[in-house]
């Protein structure tokens, strides 16, 4: 019996932290709108950075923690996704290019996610592109996460 009150009074002091713990306001619809348009305008301006053949650009909307996918041996943190991404810099045109066609907030507007296609030089479709932007304290968005997909039939 005093196991069970030891184990019960354990537990109170936590419940009651969650339970007075305040959820995250969420953004009225007005200013959810209003996030999207930016994440949108941010992503489009991330793949200028590369038509634009600019990896300082790139670089600038990388978060310090960023991740990009690579199967089984994703590029973490900023200097290890240069290393990457900087040969595809190279040359005086992108090998690829991408637009968002789909954005998403959670419903604080901290996170986004961004989709879309991913196109070669001919203007084939090749991939499509799957981003997390996470709102930056001062304003603006950098990437965390970003993952491509070969698109069937490539």
């Amino acid at each position: 019996m005093k196991r069970r009150h030891a184990l019960l009074a354990s537990t109170l002091p936590g419940a009651a932290l969650a339970a007075s713990t305040p959820a995250p306001a969420w953004l009225s619809p007005e200013d959810q709108a209003r996030r999207k348009a930016e994440v949108t305008a941010t992503e489009t301006a991330f793949a200028a950075s590369m038509a634009a053949r600019d990896p300082k650009a790139f670089q600038s909307f990388l978060a310090p923690d960023t991740v990009f996918g690579m199967g089984r041996n994703p590029a973490m943190g900023i200097e290890a996704v240069m290393k990457v991404w900087l040969p595809f810099f190279e040359g005086p045109k992108a090998p690829f290019s991408w637009k968002p066609d789909f954005v998403m907030l959670a419903p604080t507007g901290e996170l986004a996610y961004s989709s879309g296609p991913v196109y070669n030089p001919e203007g084939k479709l090749i991939n499509r592109f799957h981003s997390t932007w996470r709102r930056k304290a001062g304003g603006g968005w950098e990437i965390v996460f970003d993952q491509g997909e070969a698109v069937c039939g490539t």
